[in-house]
């Protein structure tokens, strides 16, 4: 087995593809009664090695689908293994939307807010915080549910647990009515960006950019509520940017980078020159996402919103060394904060800050350089892309880690669900 970026490889004794909650109660007890670890894979996207075991694998892509659905309420009940380009169309046909995605839809519902994943707009949370009620599977082979009402200290453990509690099978959503966007790229400056960032970040409801390392340029991207225009159709430009340009020919550009990295600054400036302005309009769930084919390896930092333009100023100084020969551009989000105990948002409003490296090559020096300036500014990384934290600096970043541990302990006494990796992430059991 081997995640989407192939940076994490393991071989489990067993793979299950159950179908129904019953099914996954049987594996749990099964896994309990046997003494062995169980972990859980979506689509794999995590680059961590948060779906890694030497045990038994779960994969959900069988158990997909919607539950129940109040159309007075907008509110959906979905199986935890549901992708969310899935269940953007499920929510489509009941004419209900989630009210914001990130760039990505392939992951399942339960992946997603297991690790944070977050889209971007100043008035929005991480995906976690749409999530109303959820329904897990704990070490003991019990069902167990938690929401805001029921249980509700448990809940704000389980929006965000990487896994640690048990397998999660339902998820109730908070939707909105169906909703079009208007989405625009532009090709800016880095310096005009940061100077009008609050505009932009006011005058958007989605607004996100990209750098382009050793230039002065960006691609913004905002996104905006479309109340009175017809979608579009797919128009060639749109499918040359989105297609070509963003993936084949990109993929191409990486490879030459990797054989030629002298060549790497050159290429990230021809890439700065291939960026073009286009717009669409479709429905909020065809909009968000944008296609990845180029395999790559992520590392992202959550830092605190009014610390951003320090540490993006320190990104910038560093990268421009030009020490680490990278050419992906650095993308820049923003979330509003919340209550959640293991959200990297947890208390603050915050700037995500995401570097990438082409599958292919050794990203350790650059992201350790970058690591350093995101914990200098209290930064906290997005549980599924590559850190090195460790358990004394988690239980330092997050101030009810204890709580959370303190439910761990409670739901998975035995350490069911608790990995290798899952022991070092977290300081429980015996690492093997």
């Amino acid at each position: 087995m081997k995640n989407w970026a192939g940076n994490i490889t393991w071989n489990p004794s067993e793979i299950a593809y159950p179908s129904s909650e019953e099914e996954i109660q049987q594996l749990v007890l099964k896994a309990a009664n046997d003494r062995k670890k169980i972990r859980v894979i979506g689509t794999g996207h995590s680059f961590t090695a948060l779906c890694q075991t030497e045990n038994i694998l779960v994969n959900l892509d069988k158990y997909q689908g919607l539950i129940a659905v109040d159309k007075e309420k907008v509110q959906a009940t979905v199986k935890g293994g549901t992708k969310l380009n899935y269940l953007g169309d499920l929510l489509f046909k009941e004419g209900m939307a989630m009210e914001n995605l990130g760039d990505i839809d392939v992951q399942s519902i339960a992946g997603t807010i297991s690790t944070g994943t977050h889209g971007t707009g100043t008035k929005f949370g991480t995906i976690s915080t749409q999530v109303i009620a959820i329904r897990f599977i704990n070490g003991k082979g019990e069902i167990i549910s938690c929401s805001e009402t029921e249980n509700p200290e448990l809940f704000k453990a389980a929006q965000v647990s990487m896994g640690a509690l048990g397998i999660i099978t339902r998820i109730t959503l908070q939707c909105i009515p169906l909703y079009k966007l208007s989405v625009e790229m532009k090709a800016a400056h880095l310096n005009d960006t940061l100077s009008n960032l609050q505009s932009h970040l006011d005058n958007n409801r989605n607004f996100e950019f990209f750098w382009l390392p050793y230039t002065n340029k960006v691609a913004t991207k905002t996104s905006n509520i479309e109340a009175t225009s017809e979608v579009d159709d797919i128009s060639f430009f749109n499918y040359w940017s989105e297609y070509v340009l963003e993936n084949y020919l990109f993929m191409g550009i990486a490879e030459f980078a990797k054989w030629f990295p002298s060549k790497t600054q050159a290429i990230s400036k021809l890439t700065a020159d291939l960026i073009s302005d286009t717009k669409k309009i479709a429905y909020s769930h065809k909009i968000y996402a944008t296609p990845r084919l180029v395999k790559f390896q992520e590392m992202e930092y959550n830092v605190p919103a009014d610390a951003y333009q320090d540490v993006m100023q320190e990104v910038v100084k560093t990268v421009n060394t030009g020490k680490y020969n990278v050419h992906f551009p650095i993308e820049n989000r923003w979330v509003k904060g919340d209550d959640i105990m293991m959200s990297p948002a947890n208390g603050r409003d915050s700037a995500y800050i995401a570097c990438h490296v082409y599958s292919n090559k050794d990203a350790g020096p650059y992201f350790k350089a970058l690591e350093d300036i995101f914990r200098a500014y209290n930064g906290r990384p997005h549980w599924g892309k590559m850190n090195t934290l460790t358990p004394v600096a988690i239980a330092d970043m997050y101030p009810e880690f204890s709580t959370f541990m303190k439910h761990r302990a409670l739901q998975d006494p035995d350490l069911l669900f608790a990995s290798p990796y899952m022991q070092r992430l977290l300081g429980v059991g015996n690492v093997v």
